[in-house]
């Protein structure tokens, strides 16, 4: 039996950081819900070359082992059957932009008064204190404030992503 046999995680969110630590927790055996919007999914469905008619590499990838649920977050039914069902989980990841969960009243906070064992693991670019908490970030923002673009590519060349998600491949695990 895995280790996280019996964990239950409920995952909003996306593209590579939040869905790589659902992936961890489901290959060590969690019982691993993501949410995906109705129209679109993930984002990661389109990165790349396709795999199946309806995914790329990138997001199969980063899914497998998960189970999978469309929700509308603007609907304030989806909202409330999520708040419910959040109280039967165990853990949620989440890494939607700074202030969307807040908004949705999904922010870890509400949700710890409701669902006191409930463990809340927020990803974001920039974390949830200083000046920048509230900014969006993607792999190459966050590379390029780290620097990492300057170390990349060649001499006569202007500075250079570092192709691998090196730093939300990190960040999930």
């Amino acid at each position: 039996m895995l280790p996280l046999h019996g964990i239950k995680v409920i995952e909003v969110a996306q593209n590579v950081a939040g869905p790589c630590t659902g992936q961890i927790l489901a290959s060590l055996g969690a019982d691993v819900v993501k949410v995906e919007r109705p129209e679109s999914g993930d984002d990661t469905r389109y990165w790349g070359e396709p795999l199946t008619p309806d995914a790329s590499y990138t997001f199969h990838t980063m899914n497998y082992n998960k189970r999978g649920l469309a929700l509308d977050l603007r609907d304030p039914g989806a909202i409330h059957w999520l708040k419910t069902y959040i109280g039967e989980c165990d853990v949620l990841v989440q890494n939607m932009r700074p202030g969307v969960m807040e908004d949705l009243g999904l922010d870890g906070r509400s949700l710890r008064v409701a669902y006191p064992r409930l463990i809340y693991c927020s990803l974001w670019a920039f974390g949830d204190t200083g000046p920048m908490k509230m900014k969006p970030g993607y792999e190459p923002i966050v590379q390029a404030f780290a620097g990492l673009f300057s170390v990349n590519g060649a001499p006569e060349a202007p500075p250079t992503r570092i192709g691998v998600q090196l730093l939300d491949l990190g960040t999930g695990m």
